[in-house]
C-alpha cells in the first residue's frame, strides 16, 4: 500500500495536529495559531544498527564528591538554593507579572558582583537605560563594583549563547525566557516550541562551561510557567516568588533541587529600596501585638525548615440574609467550612446564623493543618466575645471528631514563641517537650476552655 500525502494543521503555541483548520486551538485555546503543514504517512522507519551494550560501573566504585557552592551575597536566597549556587547549575525563577523577580535578580547580581565576581545580565524586556535607573534606585549610591556587571540587550538565543560562552561569568542571568526566541525555530517568542528550544541552548552552554544560569518565567493564572511545563524538568531548579502585590512580604519557595532540599523558604519585604531579607520573619508579623482583642490568636506556623509566628483574626456576626458568609483571606476556604461544621457538631456553637470573616495577618498564604486550633479558637472568641490573650500561641490539626492531631516539628514551634516571650501554649497531646513556658496539651477541642 503506497503512502498519501495528507495536509495538517499544527498550533504554533503548543505543538497539537489537527485535521481541520479551526480559529482556534482546541489544546490551549489561542486563537489564530494554527498553521499548515505536509504529512507524508510513507516514511519508513529505518532499522537501528547494532550497538554495543554499555560498560556498568558499581556505586561502590565511584568516589563521592562533596557539591560546591558559590555564595550569592544574599543569605535568604543562599538558604533557598541549599546553601549557594552550584557552579553549571540551571535555575528557573517563576512569579506572577510585577511581583518582584527582575528586582530580585537585580539586587542578586549586584550582590554577586560585591565579591569581585563578573555577572553577565541579559534582558529582551528592558533596555539598558532602565536597568540602569533600576540599578542606581537600589543601590542608592555608586559603587565600584559595577565594573562586574555587564549587560546584554539582546533576544536571540544563539547570540546570548556566544556571549555567554566568550564572557564566561561567573553568573548569568537570563530575564526572561519568554522573550528569547531561536532562529532555528520557525515560530514567535513565547511559544512552546521557542521557550524548549532556547531553554535547551542554555543549558547546554550552562553545563559545559560550568557556568550558573538564571532564568526567569512570568506564571499563567493557573499558577504554572507560561510555556510547557517540561521547562521545569529541564532546569536544575525551580523557585517560586510568591506574594500579593498590594502587600509587603514576598515568598521565595523551591519546588524542585536538584542540589538540596525542597523544604526551605526565603522571606522578603518590599521596600522603596527593593526587596529586604526577613531574617526574622516572628518579629515582623508580630509587630503589632501590643494588646489583645476577641477573636485575635496568635500561631506557629512552618515554612520550609523555619517556624515562625503569625496572627489569625476572626469576626462573627449576625446575618441579617438567608445565607450566613464565609470570608476567607490567606486560608482554604473549604477547610473553613469543615472547621465551622466541627465547631457546629462538637462544642454545640450556633454559628448557622452567623457570618464569619477569617484573616491571616501579613497577607500570608498558609497551607498546613496545624494552624486548624488557632482558626478554631479565633472563631469561638470572636463569637463569645472573650480574648484569648496576647501571651498565648495555638497549634495543631484539629480532626471530624474534634481530636487535636499532631503536626511536624512542635519543638521548633515551642522554642520560637519562648524566644519571643510567650507564657503558654496550647498544642496536641503526646511527645512531650521540655520548655520553660506552660504547655497544655490537648486531645480534644473541648478541652480548650476560652
Amino acid at each position: 500500500m503506497k503512502g498519501l500525502i495528507t495536509t495538517i494543521y499544527v498550533c504554533s503555541n503548543c505543538d497539537a495536529q489537527t485535521s481541520k483548520w479551526s480559529g482556534r486551538c482546541l489544546e490551549c485555546n489561542q486563537w489564530g495559531t494554527l498553521k499548515e503543514d505536509i504529512k507524508d504517512t510513507d516514511q519508513k522507519r529505518k532499522a537501528s544498527p547494532q550497538v554495543k551494550p554499555g560498560k556498568t560501573i558499581s556505586f561502590t566504585d565511584i568516589e563521592s564528591a562533596s557539591v560546591p557552592r558559590i555564595k550569592t551575597g544574599m543569605s535568604e536566597f543562599d538558604q533557598v538554593l541549599g546553601g549557594g549556587v552550584v557552579p553549571g547549575s540551571f535555575i528557573l525563577l517563576g512569579g506572577e507579572p510585577g511581583i518582584g523577580k527582575s528586582t530580585l535578580i537585580l539586587q542578586l547580581a549586584v550582590a554577586f558582583s560585591k565579591n569581585k565576581k563578573n555577572v553577565l545580565y541579559c534582558s529582551g524586556e528592558e533596555s539598558g537605560q532602565q536597568i540602569k535607573l533600576r540599578l542606581d534606585r537600589l543601590t542608592q549610591e555608586k559603587t565600584s563594583q559595577e565594573q562586574y556587571l555587564r549587560f546584554l540587550g539582546e533576544t536571540n538565543a544563539e547570540k546570548i549563547c556566544s556571549t555567554i560562552t566568550e564572557e564566561k561569568p561567573e553568573l548569568a542571568i537570563v530575564d526572561s525566557i519568554q522573550t528569547i526566541y531561536s532562529s532555528e525555530i520557525p515560530s514567535e517568542c513565547g511559544s512552546v516550541t521557542q521557550v524548549r528550544a532556547c531553554t535547551v541552548k542554555l543549558l547546554e552552554v550552562a553545563k559545559k562551561n560550568h557556568i550558573p544560569i538564571i532564568i526567569t518565567g512570568h506564571v499563567t493564572k493557573e499558577g504554572m510557567v507560561a510555556g510547557p511545563k517540561t521547562l521545569e524538568h529541564l532546569v536544575d531548579t525551580v523557585l517560586y516568588l510568591e506574594g500579593d502585590n498590594n502587600n509587603y512580604f514576598r515568598l521565595l519557595k523551591t519546588v524542585k533541587n536538584r542540589f538540596g532540599s525542597t523544604n526551605e523558604v526565603g522571606i522578603f519585604e518590599m521596600t522603596d529600596g527593593g526587596l529586604k531579607e526577613v531574617l526574622n520573619p516572628s518579629v515582623i508579623f508580630m509587630a503589632e501585638r501590643e494588646g489583645s482583642t476577641p477573636g485575635t490568636v496568635t500561631t506557629a506556623v512552618l515554612e520550609g525548615s523555619r517556624a515562625f509566628l503569625i496572627q489569625v483574626q476572626a469576626l462573627t456576626s449576625k446575618t441579617y440574609f438567608g445565607y450566613p458568609q464565609r470570608r476567607v483571606v490567606g486560608f482554604d476556604q473549604n477547610r473553613l467550612q469543615l472547621l465551622i461544621a466541627v465547631l457546629t457538631k462538637r462544642l454545640g456553637l450556633n454559628l448557622g446564623d452567623q457570618d464569619i470573616h477569617v484573616n491571616i495577618v501579613g497577607g500570608l498564604k498558609i497551607s498546613e493543618p496545624a494552624i486548624d486550633l488557632a482558626v478554631c479558637a479565633s472563631i469561638i472568641s470572636a463569637y463569645k466575645n472573650k480574648s484569648v490573650g496576647n501571651d498565648t500561641v495555638l497549634f495543631g490539626e484539629v480532626g471530624l471528631n474534634g481530636e487535636i492531631r499532631q503536626v511536624n516539628q512542635s519543638d521548633k514551634r515551642v522554642k520560637e514563641a519562648e524566644k519571643l516571650g510567650f507564657k503558654t501554649i496550647y498544642l496536641p497531646a503526646g511527645k512531650k517537650i521540655e520548655s520553660k513556658i506552660n504547655l497544655y496539651y490537648l486531645k480534644n477541642i473541648k478541652e480548650l476552655e476560652l
